[in-house]
């Protein structure tokens, strides 16, 4: 019987997380935020009053094993003049088939079978929850498009109410080998997971490592100056009496070119290796050059190496 590894996250580091972990052989389900408000997603959102589908549209099309016309079809966002532009065809095709089945897990659940899954895609809620944000110079921001855009030092991130988890989510990490935190927008994609206590709890229950793949660029506003400790131990704050066990974390050089680019456009830097913190923080660290650059020249994680060092880690519960 394969490990049972349960994925935590939101955005392009998980899907990219995904693509890599599906190629071993693991039970894989993964648990999505449902918080972005942005572009296609928020006007969906506002529309028909459903979580957001934009994440987990990506994460269908990462674990899908169907030929690359259906994901490019997935993917195709309209240009127009009409009210479909900027709507893509998966976000559409997810409303409607919540909109049929009476909610957002059947919906996933039909298409999936359309789809071909290599694993199981849960949201984190049914519910049409919004982010909040107190930002370090006491303002206060509502929504996560906003919060990004606010490009401001965050203090703590929460849900402006209570959200109610997905029992299938709850059960996932319930059964889970291993409990998988992915790369990705730390306070927007990877904690919103931890703001719902029962999923905390649910992960105090656990006897599962923890492990998380650490982001190898900053994001302006969100993690400006980060070490890799400096991520754990953000993380470790919205965890409960659990805490991280290992870390997959970047010690590939990123070329000087591609590190000015991302300085200018996007005003993100390389996440530092402070090695010298590790054993302080008591964190268990596996690092590896995950650098890859795509054909569009954006930097990535190695998707593959990812895969086989979480595997390897599973199936051995050692670092190499």
């Amino acid at each position: 019987m394969n490990k049972k590894v349960v994925v935590l996250g939101g955005g392009t580091g998980m899907s990219n997380l995904l693509r890599g972990l599906k190629k071993y052989p693991l039970d894989i389900t993964a648990v999505v935020t449902v918080c972005d408000d942005g572009k296609s997603t928020g006007i969906l959102r506002e529309e028909f009053n459903i979580p957001a589908v934009g994440d987990i549209r990506r994460v269908l099309v990462a674990l899908s094993e169907t030929e690359p016309l259906v994901m490019d079809l997935f993917n195709y966002r309209f240009d127009t003049t009409s009210d479909l532009n900027g709507h893509t065809v998966g976000n559409l095709l997810l409303t409607a088939a919540s909109e049929i089945t009476g909610n957002l897990s059947d919906g996933i659940e039909a298409l999936s079978k359309v789809m071909n899954l290599r694993g199981k895609v849960v949201p984190l809620t049914e519910d049409n929850v919004v982010l909040m944000a107190e930002m370090c110079d006491g303002s206060i921001v509502e929504g996560e498009h906003n919060i990004t855009l606010k490009n401001g030092k965050i203090k703590k991130v929460y849900y402006k109410e209570k959200a109610i988890p997905n029992k299938e989510a709850l059960k996932a990490i319930s059964q889970a080998d291993l409990i998988l935190f992915s790369m990705g927008s730390l306070f927007t994609s990877i904690i919103p997971n931890l703001l719902i206590k029962d999923i905390v709890n649910e992960i105090d229950k656990s006897k599962a490592d923890i492990m998380y793949v650490c982001n190898m660029m900053t994001q302006p506003g969100e993690t400006n100056n980060f070490t890799v400790t400096d991520h754990v131990k953000k993380l470790n704050e919205y965890l409960g009496t659990r805490k991280v066990d290992v870390v997959l974390a970047n010690t590939g050089v990123i070329n000087e070119k591609m590190a000015k680019f991302y300085e200018t456009q996007e005003q993100k830097d390389p996440v530092v290796y402070d090695e010298e913190n590790f054993d302080k923080y008591k964190i268990k660290v596996i690092g590896d050059d995950f650098t890859f650059i795509t054909e569009n020249n954006l930097l990535r994680h190695d998707n593959l190496k990812l895969g086989f060092h979480i595997f390897y880690y599973i199936i051995k519960k050692q670092v190499i």
